[in-house]
This record gives C-alpha cells, sequence and structure tokens, in this order.
C-alpha cells in the first residue's frame, strides 16, 4: 500500500485543499455511499455538521460552498470555476438541492449545515458528520469524515489505514523514510526520479504517467499566465488587491533589469498562483492549496534562468517532489490544521529544493540535503490566517518559500551532499513540532496575524 506522485499533486480549485478540496470530496463520497447502499431515493433531507478548524475558518475558506457542490455531485479536479456561483446561486434561492445532481430534496441551509467552533471531532480538527434522513425524520445514514490536509479525505474507520495509504499495489522499490529510499537507489543504481517513475509504473503504463504528470505543469504555468491577466480585489472582508499583475508589467516593462531580476520573477510567480488559488481559480494542490505557488514558482524559475533546462528536467522536478511529498504525509503530516503552516508552506519549499536539483542533474545526496534545508528553516511556522481567508499571511508566503527554496537546492549544490542532519529527523521534529503547537496557531485564525490585525 502506498502513495502515487498523483496523489500528492492533484488538479482542483481554491481557496483551500483541506477546507474546500476535502470538505468536497467528502460530501460527493457521502452521496456515493447513499447510492451504492440504493437509499438515495429513500433520502428526503440530509444533515451537515462541520468541527474543529472546519467550523472556525470554514466561512473564509468556502467550506459550505464546497459541501454544497459536493452533495450535487461535483468534483474539484473537473468542476468549472465559472459555475460555481450559479449553482450556489440556485441552491439557495430555491432552497432545493440535488443529491449526485439528480435526487431533488429540501434545503435549509442555516439549518442543515452547522458550525460547531468550540468542538472536535476525536480524529482530526478538520471532522465533519453527514446525516441522511427519510421523509419521516428517520435517520437512514451517517458517516463521519476527516479532511487531513492536500485534498486527503478518510472516513472514520480508515483513519489508520486508507487515509494514509489509499492504494494496494505492491512497488518494485516502496521506501517509508528518506534512509531507505536513498539506500534503494544506492542498491539500484537508480537516480530518485528514475526509482520513483519505475513505482508509477505499478500504478499505470509509463505513457499515462507522464501524460498526467504534463498536465499538472500545463495547469501550473495557466494558474500563473491567469495571474497575471487579471486584475482587482480577492474575494473575503479583506478587500486584498491582486499584486501580481502589476509586478508582471513592472518587469515586462523594465528597460534596465535589476540583478535580482529572477527573484522578482520568482516572486511575482508564487504571488499569480497563490492570487488565483484565494479566488477560488484552478490550481495544483503541490501539496496544498495554500502553499500551491511554490513549486510552480521555482519550476517556472528552472525553465526560464537556469541554463540547459529541459522538459525532462520538469519531469525530474515532479517525481523527486512528489517523492518527498510522500515522506511528510506518510510520517508526518501536510496538514495546516495539524501542523501549523511548516506543514504545508515548509513541505512544499522542502519539495521544491529537492526537486529543483534533481532537475539540475544533482545527485540523489544533494537532493536528500536540500529538502532537510528546505524544511529545516521552515520549523515552527504558524497557521494563523486573517479573517479565515488564505490570503494574509499565506499569499506572499509562497513567494517567500519559493525562494528559500531556490537558496536551500543552491546550497545543497554546492555540497557534496554530506550534512549533519538528516531529512529523516527534520521531519520527526516537524511533526514532534506541530503536536507542540498551540491550536491556536493550526489553522483557527484564533492567535498570531489572526487576533493582532483587524479583519477590516
Amino acid at each position: 500500500m502506498s502513495l502515487s506522485v498523483l496523489d500528492i499533486f492533484k488538479i482542483g480549485i481554491g481557496p483551500s485543499s483541506s477546507h474546500t478540496m476535502g470538505p468536497m470530496n467528502a460530501a460527493r463520497r457521502f452521496v456515493g455511499d447513499l447510492v451504492s447502499a440504493d437509499i438515495l431515493a429513500k433520502t428526503s433531507r440530509v444533515g451537515v455538521q462541520l468541527y474543529g478548524s472546519l467550523a472556525l475558518t470554514g466561512r473564509g475558506h468556502c467550506t459550505d460552498l464546497a459541501v454544497l457542490l459536493g452533495l450535487e455531485g461535483h468534483a474539484p479536479d473537473s468542476l468549472d470555476p465559472g459555475t460555481v456561483e450559479p449553482t450556489l446561486l440556485r441552491i439557495r434561492t430555491s432552497r432545493r438541492l440535488r443529491l449526485g445532481g439528480t435526487q431533488e430534496i429540501d434545503f435549509d441551509e442555516p439549518l442543515d449545515v452547522l458550525w460547531h467552533r468550540d468542538q472536535i471531532l476525536p480524529g482530526h480538527s478538520n471532522g465533519m458528520r453527514f446525516t441522511a434522513l427519510a421523509a419521516d425524520g428517520t435517520i437512514i445514514a451517517r458517516e463521519e469524515y476527516y479532511s487531513t490536509g492536500g485534498g486527503f479525505v478518510a472516513r472514520a474507520d480508515e483513519l489508520d489505514v486508507t487515509e494514509a495509504n489509499p492504494h494496494t499495489v505492491v512497488l518494485p522499490h516502496p521506501f517509508e523514510s528518506a534512509r531507505e529510499l536513498l539506500e534503494r537507489a544506492r542498491a539500484t543504481g537508480l537516480d530518485l526520479h528514475e526509482l520513483v517513475l519505475a513505482n508509477e509504473d505499478a500504478f499505470r503504463p509509463r505513457a499515462e504517467t507522464i501524460s498526467a504528470l504534463n498536465q499538472i505543469w500545463s495547469v501550473m504555468q495557466s494558474c500563473i499566465e491567469r495571474g497575471f491577466q487579471a486584475q482587482g480585489i480577492l474575494p473575503g472582508v479583506l478587500k486584498v488587491r491582486r499584486r501580481a499583475p502589476k509586478l508582471f508589467r513592472q518587469l515586462t516593462e523594465a528597460s534596465s533589469p535589476s540583478p535580482m531580476v529572477a527573484m522578482d520573477w520568482v516572486n511575482a510567480y508564487a504571488l499569480a498562483v497563490n492570487e488565483e488559488n484565494a479566488a477560488g481559480g484552478r490550481v495544483v494542490t503541490a501539496p496544498t492549496n495554500g502553499a500551491a505557488g511554490i513549486i510552480p514558482a521555482v519550476l517556472t524559475y528552472y525553465r526560464r534562468f537556469e541554463p540547459g533546462s529541459s522538459d525532462d528536467g520538469v519531469l525530474r522536478f515532479l517525481l523527486v517532489g512528489s517523492a518527498i511529498g510522500m515522506l511528510y504525509k506518510k510520517n508526518a503530516s501536510i496538514s495546516g490544521a495539524e501542523m501549523g503552516c511548516q506543514g504545508e508552506v515548509g513541505v512544499a519549499c522542502s519539495m521544491a529544493a529537492g526537486g529543483l536539483v534533481a532537475a539540475l542533474n544533482g545527485t540523489n545526496e544533494q537532493i536528500e540535503n536540500a529538502a532537510e534545508i528546505g524544511m529545516e528553516h521552515n520549523l515552527g511556522l504558524t497557521c494563523d490566517p486573517i479573517a479565515g481567508l488564505v490570503q494574509i499571511p499565506c499569499i506572499e508566503r509562497n513567494a517567500m518559500g519559493a525562494v528559500k527554496a531556490i537558496n536551500a537546492s543552491r546550497l545543497a549544490m554546492r555540497g557534496d551532499g554530506t550534512h549533519k542532519v538528516t531529512l529523516d529527523q527534520v521531519i520527526a521534529t516537524m511533526r514532534q513540532t506541530g503536536e507542540d503547537m498551540s491550536s491556536v496557531y493550526k489553522e483557527t485564525s484564533q492567535g498570531g496575524l489572526a487576533v493582532n490585525v483587524p479583519e477590516c
């Protein structure tokens, strides 16, 4: 049982993988279970209860919208962002909801979607409960789901197994730690990207994997382009103005580029992606939406500014970056509600640092070194979004994380791969730090910037 590169990189919509994509997937899955149990036609009402971080910051993260869309059968990877507002307007105006797109039921949102801000379900801070009722009010189905970061969803009885390992596939080169990953690479004589690609062959034909990764890269590039062209104010009470379009114009029109122009462009790429994410646009979860701008920014930097960059280098980057993300998912968490922002921006920075070294044909040991540096200097990073919106400090933090990833890769490439702190040690430290971190700094908007900066 193992993770695939396509579990780490998913195409979806903003603003949050754990608070938008996860609840949408959970709601859609609940309706699918009703269909499987042959009780959808008997369902006349559905109740949704949101707990913990979902309840505390869910309105800013559009959790309520996501649940309604999921109940109607929409999925994050196929949903057209342009259809979201019309669909929600229809549901809220008619007070009717189409379960799975077919079974129309009455829906009174204030009564049927409840926010339990003072309660947490036992499995995870991002908990939700769905209840299906018959016409006489009898409960005919009830399930609890958890959104565990990066769009991953687990039913309560799956937390220990399926959620962490969604596939029952025998891999040729299984690994549970960075040490084991490096040892398997040495034993086989494979570069890390070759080892990961060989593992992917167990999931699907190689041509399909390459095609999917190229599609991931294409969506990342399109997201940057949209972010450069869009104008105006981002949704929400903060009234944050988009910065990427102006920065793009300034850089494009500059007559004498600064010596630091590459860093300026990296900032622009990251801002563009995360402004699109904040607006509910299509992004690649990498490994989360709150940190979705780091890998696209570093990859675009590689293609534009690194001599000898290539399409093959992009594939090496994504394959190795995903392997690093798998290590964090297996041995810690990529959920801001569990780990704080070190589990999102920190992990993305680590993935991007190692991925860039792979793209630049660094050694396996240099890759591991870069990934370790990328996380070591994000340890303790809190998640304290103002007003529960994935905007401040999230958007700008992606620009900082992208620049840090590039610097981590450069430090590693100047060395021979030997270093004192291992990637496994820093992952364990991140997990311990996240467990020790106060809940007010873990995506609850109850501490840090969220309480010291006025919302409007």
